[in-house]
């Protein structure tokens, strides 16, 4: 039986697509929290503010006119993720004052007079 470089190389290859492939994905998989959907804030929104004397001004449109501000700003996805499982929490005192600016400057809009 002869044995050609043509053999070789192949298993060769398929042996080093191994480690790149597990590189990838651990790369992928450090990333971090994607960024939630406007639709997924706006509900933690209105659980955020259930129960407290905002609860009523925060109807379902007004969260999602705030959780639109909010998505679009520079707030990072970890503490979008945050609100969007409906906690009253930020990555760091920065966002938490970016947030509560962000909803102050949105109020005008979001809330109709």
């Amino acid at each position: 039986m002869k044995i050609n470089d043509r053999t070789l190389r192949t298993p060769s290859r398929l042996l080093l697509a191994l480690p790149i492939a597990a590189l990838a994905f651990s790369l992928a998989a450090c990333g971090g929290p994607s960024r939630p959907s406007s639709d997924d804030v706006a509900e933690g929104l209105q659980k955020v503010f259930e129960g407290t004397a905002a609860g009523e001004v925060i109807t379902e449109d007004v969260a999602s006119c705030f959780a639109d501000a909010l998505v679009e700003s520079d707030l990072s996805n970890e503490t979008l993720t945050y609100i969007a499982n409906g906690e009253d929490k930020q990555k760091n005192q920065e966002e938490k004052d970016l947030t509560t600016q962000i909803i102050q400057d949105s109020q005008a809009e979001c809330i109709p007079q």
